[in-house]
Parts: C-alpha cells; sequence; structure tokens
C-alpha cells in the first residue's frame, strides 16, 4: 500500500524515465514533490524499493529503475491474494436491520478520521462524527472505534475505498487477522497481519497491486482489529 507521496514520487520517476530516458535528479524530485530536503526523498525511495516498486543500481549515475507500477498508474496484477469477506452491514437507510428486515440493537460509535497508508494515527485521533453499529457486532468490555477507509489495497479482502470499518481495540493480534497497524510511530495502515519467522511481521494487502510488506516486529504495533464493515449505496 502506496501513501499519496510515494505515488506522486513515482508517477513522477517513471514519467520523466519514459520522456527523457533517465530518472530525474534528486533535487528536481524534491522540487516535483515541494519537499524541503533530500532527506524525505530518501525516505521515499527506500520506502518503494522494499516495496518492490523501484530498483537502485549500483555504479550508475541517476541509478534508478522501475520494476513494476501499481494499478493505479497503468501496472499489470501479480497473483491474487487470498480473498476474505468480512461481515458487512448496509449503511443506507434508517440504520442497520437483521436479514429479515427488522431493525436491530445499535451502538454509537466515534469514526476517528480516515484509514489509509502513511497517515499516522496521531493525525487521525479526533472523532469527526459517530456511526451507528449493530449491538451484537461489538465485544462486551472492550472498547470499539470506527475509521473510514481511503484507497483500494484491501479490495479483495471486499473493502472498498469509502467504506467505515469497525475496529476493536487491541494491541494483539493471530495470523490472519486484519489489522490497523503503526509502523515505526508514523505510518497507519490497513493490512492482514501474518507472523513471518525471524522476529519479521507480513502486513499483507489484499489487492495483488500492492507487494506484502516484512518488518522486523519491533517496528509494529497492533491498534486494534477489524470486526465488522459499514457500507453506504
Amino acid at each position: 500500500m502506496l501513501t499519496k507521496k510515494q505515488l506522486d514520487l513515482l508517477d513522477f520517476i517513471n514519467k520523466r524515465i519514459q520522456t527523457d530516458g533517465v530518472p530525474p535528479s534528486f533535487d528536481e524530485m524534491k522540487e516535483a514533490l515541494d519537499l524541503r530536503s533530500k532527506s524525505g526523498i530518501h525516505r521515499l525511495i527506500t520506502a518503494l524499493e522494499e516495496r518492490g516498486f523501484i530498483r537502485r543500481l549500483a555504479h550508475k549515475a541517476r541509478a534508478l529503475e522501475i520494476v513494476k507500477l501499481p494499478e493505479s498508474l497503468g501496472g499489470a496484477p501479480t497473483a491474487a491474494t487470498q480473498a476474505f469477506q468480512p461481515r458487512v452491514i448496509d449503511g443506507g437507510g434508517t440504520g442497520p436491520r437483521d436479514p429479515q428486515g427488522a431493525p436491530m440493537h445499535v451502538a454509537e460509535l466515534p469514526v476517528m478520521g480516515q484509514i489509509a497508508a502513511g497517515v499516522p494515527i496521531e493525525a487521525i485521533s479526533h472523532a469527526s462524527h459517530a456511526v451507528a453499529v449493530p449491538g451484537q457486532m461489538l465485544r462486551h468490555g472492550s472498547d470499539h472505534y470506527a475509521l473510514e477507509v481511503k484507497g483500494d489495497s484491501m479490495i479483495d479482502a471486499g473493502i472498498n475505498d469509502g467504506d467505515v470499518v469497525v475496529i476493536r481495540e487491541t494491541d494483539v493480534a493471530d495470523n490472519g487477522d486484519i489489522v490497523v497497524a503503526l509502523i515505526e510511530g508514523q505510518e497507519a495502515t490497513l493490512k492482514r497481519f501474518r507472523r513471518a519467522g525471524g522476529g519479521a511481521i507480513a502486513l499483507e494487502a489484499a489487492n495483488p497491486a500492492y507487494e506484502t510488506r516484512i518488518v522486523r516486529e519491533d517496528m509494529v504495533q497492533v491498534q486494534g482489529r477489524l470486526v465488522g464493515l459499514i457500507r453506504t449505496y
């Protein structure tokens, strides 16, 4: 899952290679993305390399090449990830209803902003409004909150752009859980959690356009687990 800055940089590099035959300089990238220092470009390039979108070539000026592009930039999808369908509640109409159409007991949850790759959880930690969710979706004695999904990294798990995900607050996760993960205290992302062995955690997207991200266990903090989803038509 790419942040907007990462996607913008990848798009800029790709277009420059296609038009000029060589990648842009760091100064040109810094100016194009309106960053204050080259260190920000270094971080973005490292992130793109870790995700398998670019490769740095040794002993060559402006040593960058595009390995692949996400579908949003015209890239071809890779092998599909395992599909998983969360419980979906229709948020339209007068409120949640059971399969027979009868109103269900509901609880009000704060919507704590938007969840997308690269968005610090601290920046979305103030409730913008509330949403009604079925009471049976919530575990008694646990705290819950909601987030609006922005982006397409979890579409094969049935989670679409604009959906509202219901999250139970927890700092632990089992393999296969879809979680809100905070990476290095800066990036908040919604991903499937797996232990990769050797003290590493795999954060898997549910979209073949995005690579699995492998990070050290001490770099990841689980902030909640997906328990439901609300979709408004």
